[in-house]
């Protein structure tokens, strides 16, 4: 019976004990200057990861976006890369719509057409490349694949000519 009693006391010694740390010290944490109502660890965490350049360093990949290497192929030279990236993630359409409106014009690509409909198509230009970015929802998650292609400048030849 004694040692019951005293597990007791010791049980209530570390309860009142580890209530004393909890209310002496769970908000010192909280307090900021007036000036700075928001710590700068916290407007970074806030802001969430930046989008990435990945394979082609003109194109930009949201980060909501992973890559699926199996499907994705990309031909590089020393100055110029080439091929397809597939991509997916929970992300909407309009959203990606305007992403890649509002980013591929600020990387020099020159909006050629695009196709709205359950299947977006996007089609871009540069003097030497295109980009066709084709965006594709599905039940649980949104598809894109990005092609780039170098544009041909020479004269034609060959049998349709």
């Amino acid at each position: 019976m004694t040692t019951i009693r005293r597990r007791k006391k010791i049980l209530v010694c570390l309860c009142i004990t580890a209530a004393f740390f909890l209310l002496t010290t769970g908000c010192a944490g909280t307090k900021s200057k007036k000036g700075d109502p928001t710590p700068q660890t916290m407007t970074q965490k806030d802001k969430g990861p930046s989008p990435l350049y990945y394979d082609f360093g003109d194109v930009l990949i949201p980060h909501e976006l992973k890559i699926n290497k199996k499907s994705s192929f990309v031909y590089k030279t020393p100055g110029f890369s080439a091929g397809v990236l597939t991509l997916s993630g929970r992300v909407e359409v309009s959203s990606l719509i305007a992403f890649f409106e509002n980013n591929m014009a600020k990387d020099n690509w020159r909006t050629i057409s695009s196709f709205k409909s359950p299947r977006t198509i996007m089609v871009f230009q540069k003097e030497n490349r295109w980009c066709i970015i084709n965006i594709t929802e599905k039940e649980f998650k949104t598809y894109v694949e990005i092609w780039v292609a170098p544009t041909i400048n020479e004269p034609e030849s060959g049998l349709l000519r």
